[in-house]
């Protein structure tokens, strides 16, 4: 068991909610708009960034971007906080002590599928690059702090390169740090698609992963290199007022099959399908680490045999999985095997209730 207890303060449609977990799957349901998704929510806000939604600070406060709020947590033997005062952005203690963010990459690892990633073979290449990096990070913990120094100097370049600066000893130094950070942030990303297409398996499909480069050479994993094609390319990064190769570019290649069906082609239900199989196969993947995995309305769309299969291979994952429903009956093939949370809206508040 790894994170055993959790406790929301004014975080989204709960004034308050004192949550103990355990080693069993945690079956949330209730109408929508009850406030399932915000205890998923507040989980995810244990990891480094915005969260599930994606959402800055002042918006998750229940009472309106003048308030603040409070998430707690016990994992394994620290107490972690992370708070939002009113108006500003969150921070976080890790056993009473100020920490940067991406310390909570190293305490505890949080997997998420939700409905908007149905759209990820899809959507733009940035989507599947923010996926990517999503599993990368699970793995590779450093993995925030390399993206973190890569942006920070690729947005200086940028800068450089959108006031016309042509002076080469500007950049350079720039350029170092971007093909440093850049080189490491590439490896990681292959190491997790080789991790990850590894451990697939099951009853849902396995699919072949590749880092697509296109004109980015976003499968570059060698700092020289990076470096040199920066310095060879600032004539026409200068035209474009923008870095046009580097990490950056990288985009997520899925297929499938025995005709090497690319993802983008599949039905709505093979995608789904492929879907939760990266997700299953990140969290197997983690088998060593302290890792909690996120499934919000994920019974919705599978028929009652696949949500069968589905929840077999949960109960057997090393993780702690909370998941969420509309109705209990999504869930019955859980049996007891699982726990479940009865979830309601009164008077513009969450409440919850365990049920048998």
């Amino acid at each position: 068991m790894t994170l055993h207890r959790l406790s929301l303060a004014q975080f989204r449609s709960w004034p308050r909610l004192d949550l103990r977990l355990d080693d069993r799957p945690l079956a949330i349901f209730g109408p929508n708009g009850s406030g399932k998704t915000n205890i998923l929510e507040a989980v995810s806000m244990l990891a480094p960034g915005r969260g599930l939604r994606a959402a800055a600070a002042p918006d998750q406060a229940r009472q309106g971007p003048d308030a603040g709020w409070r998430i707690r947590a016990e994992i394994g033997e620290s107490g972690v906080e992370t708070t939002a005062a009113p108006g500003q952005t969150r921070i976080v203690q890790i056993d009473d002590k100020q920490v940067p963010q991406t310390a909570l990459a190293r305490l505890l690892r949080v997997i998420w599928l939700v409905p908007s990633m149905d759209r990820l073979w899809s959507d733009p290449p940035e989507t599947r690059r923010r996926f990517l990096d999503r599993l990368t990070l699970s793995l590779f913990p450093d993995h925030a702090d390399l993206s973190l120094g890569y942006e920070k100097a690729m947005r200086e370049r940028n800068r450089l390169l959108k006031d016309q600066v042509a002076d080469p000893g500007w950049y350079r130094a720039l350029e170092s740090r971007m093909a440093q950070a850049g080189a490491a942030l590439t490896a990681n990303r292959l190491q997790a698609i080789d991790r990850i297409q590894t451990a697939q398996g099951g009853d849902f499909p396995a699919a072949r992963l590749s880092l697509l480069a296109g004109e980015g050479h976003a499968d570059d994993a060698e700092a020289d290199s990076i470096a040199a094609r920066l310095a060879r390319m600032r004539p026409r990064d200068l035209a474009a007022g923008r870095s046009l190769t580097g990490p950056h570019r990288a985009d997520l290649g899925a297929s499938w099959g025995p005709q090497d069906m690319p993802a983008a082609l599949s039905s709505t239900g093979e995608q789904k399908a492929l879907l939760l199989s990266l997700i299953l196969a990140n969290a197997r993947a983690l088998s060593s680490e302290h890792v909690v995995l996120l499934m919000d309305e994920v019974a919705a769309h599978l028929d009652a045999d696949r949500r069968a299969a589905l929840y077999d291979q949960i109960v057997a994952l090393p993780a702690q999985t909370l998941l969420t429903g509309t109705g209990a009956e999504l869930f019955d093939a859980f049996g007891t095997r699982s726990r479940r949370l009865v979830v309601a809206k009164e008077d513009g508040r969450s409440t919850a209730r365990e049920r048998d």
